[in-house]
């Protein structure tokens, strides 16, 4: 996958606080790649949970967003020394640790899931609608297509961006409006970093997902009143051979 299309920021917050006064900094660095000119480095200083001063370094200095926050960019602007400092930041903080983030991290890659089934669309003109969804892929950039009988659809195609899980892992749903036709051969094609050709799944028309679950559901119940009705004549056998007959005059 591209690594143009990654986007990730290393964070180094230092807190300070007094009398219920909140002043922190925070360092960070934006990046596409490892190569150092694709990485920015900035460092925001925050009072009381509002941004007053940012050091950027494709600007070279202090920018400040309040009263307070002029007042000290000009101040640390003044200080050569400790802008000189933050202007080598981003070589010696950011590129060193963005190297270590590609080598552990980001180079790797994590196979998706697809669960393909129907469902009832909402509105539409097509009586039917197909779902592709796709789990526990990593990195985000994917893509997930239609083919009916070979060729590509894209129409009446709909998609939802990837959904972050919140443990690294992304999940995207594609949505495809149709009509049955007989013979037909509709396939989801997902291509991901972390596959050596595309994933395709074959729809199987044979019969509505709705229509399994309900076949399963009854023939679950079906079993299970059949060992109900074993069991109690079982115990109905068992309770006429315990019996003692008593004759009467």
């Amino acid at each position: 996958m591209d690594s143009s299309f990654l986007r990730f920021s290393l964070l180094l917050i230092c807190v300070c606080a007094a009398d219920g006064f909140r002043h922190y900094g925070v360092d960070r660095c934006e990046f596409n790649s490892t190569e150092l000119k694709d990485i920015r480095y900035i460092r925001s200083i925050v009072f009381n949970k509002v941004e007053i001063a940012r050091f950027d370094s494709s600007v070279g200095r202090f920018v400040g967003y309040s009263t307070l926050g002029l007042k000290q960019a000009d101040y640390w602007n003044r200080d050569t020394g400790y802008i000189s400092q933050l202007k080598t930041a981003r070589e010696t903080y950011c590129e060193h640790n963005i190297g270590i983030d590609y080598e552990t991290v980001l180079s790797k890659s994590v196979k998706p899931s697809v669960r393909l089934h129907s469902t009832t669309p909402p509105s539409g003109k097509h009586p039917a609608m197909l779902v592709c969804s796709v789990y526990d892929f990593y990195p985000k950039q994917i893509k997930v297509s239609w083919t009916r009988d070979g060729q590509e659809v894209t129409s009446d195609v709909t998609s939802t961006d990837e959904l972050a899980d919140g443990d690294w892992y992304y999940q995207v749903h594609s949505h495809l409006e149709h009509t049955p036709r007989s013979g037909e051969k509709i396939s989801c094609v997902v291509e991901h970093a972390s596959l050596r050709e595309p994933l395709v799944t074959d729809w199987d028309p044979s019969m509505p997902e709705s229509e399994r679950n309900k076949i399963a559901i009854g023939a679950s119940g079906l079993i299970l009143g059949l060992i109900l009705s074993l069991a109690g004549f079982i115990y109905y056998r068992r309770k006429a051979r315990g019996r003692i007959l008593v004759p009467t005059n």
